[in-house]
């Protein structure tokens, strides 16, 4: 079973906190596995791969927009989060989920990247937008783009044509500590777009980023790409999903970090507290 918990908006040390402190607590046996589904306020992270230079905005105009810049401990290189991305944070033991490859019995590191890939391409094929991977990168993109001289986040050149190119629509980084995983996915779905041009999107000038909202031309419910994520989640990983309130319902106590109970997602779904899915 994975516990689903939606935490609304919260700035990244927030969120790096709690990751933690559930990594720890899941390494400990005290919880099961947990999806963190949330947004984060404006923040560049830097991954363990990350060159300083993929921060193309200055400080002062870092500063002008309210964005914060982290390093982290995820894979990949620069990355943006903000309003109108859903960010995912499973904390799985990948010792619970049994393996595809020949040679391993439980989930190995790429196979459960794979695996976070194929969530997101469903979910957004639930939307009608054609996603897939490319081979040698790790994400999900889109070839169904409205590719222009629109911001982008990547040095894209002035006389691109609109039509069928592979553009970003989710990134994903992932931290593995004995078998615990931190970090996640990061999916655009009515994401400011402009934002990327302060960096170079994962170290890669070559292909711009896109957003739900862009491929359909109108605004998503975050809420409705939060339940489809839940759902495939279910599928690809072969577990129940069980939503809860609050990070007191997953413990039975309070472990000192607060976050916004997921109304919007009870009045959806006409549930008193917890929804199965």
């Amino acid at each position: 079973m994975i516990n689903v918990l939606q935490l609304g908006a919260i700035d990244y040390q927030t969120g790096l906190r709690l990751q933690e402190r559930l990594v720890q607590l899941r390494k400990d046996g005290r919880i099961g596995d947990v999806l963190l589904l949330l947004e984060h306020t404006p923040v560049i992270t830097l991954g363990r791969n990350a060159r300083a230079s993929n921060v193309l905005g200055s400080p002062e105009s870092l500063a002008e927009r309210g964005v914060e810049v982290f390093e982290c401990d995820r894979g990949g290189d620069v990355t943006f989060h903000g309003p109108g991305q859903l960010v995912g944070y499973p904390i799985f033991d990948l010792r619970g989920f049994p393996s595809t490859e020949a040679r391993r019995k439980t989930l190995g590191a790429v196979d459960y990247v794979r695996r976070l890939e194929e969530v997101l391409i469903r979910t957004c094929a639930d939307f009608d937008i054609p996603a897939q991977r490319i081979p040698t990168l790790t994400g999900v993109w889109t070839t169904n783009s409205h590719v222009g001289t629109a911001a982008s986040g990547c040095a894209v050149e002035q006389n691109s044509t609109v039509g069928s190119t592979e553009a970003k629509i989710a990134a994903i980084g992932v931290h593995i500590s004995r078998g615990v995983t931190s970090h996640g996915f990061a999916l655009n779905v009515n994401t400011d777009l402009d934002y990327f041009n302060l960096i170079v999107p994962c170290g890669i000038v070559s292909k711009p980023v896109t957003s739900m909202k862009k491929e359909l031309e109108r605004e998503i419910s975050t809420q409705d790409v939060a339940h489809s994520i839940s759902r495939n989640f279910g599928v690809v990983f072969q577990s129940q999903m069980l939503w809860l309130d609050t990070l007191d319902a997953l413990l039975g106590h309070s472990i000192g970090v607060p976050m916004h109970p997921p109304t919007g997602l009870r009045r959806l779904h006409k549930e008193e507290d917890t929804f199965w899915a």
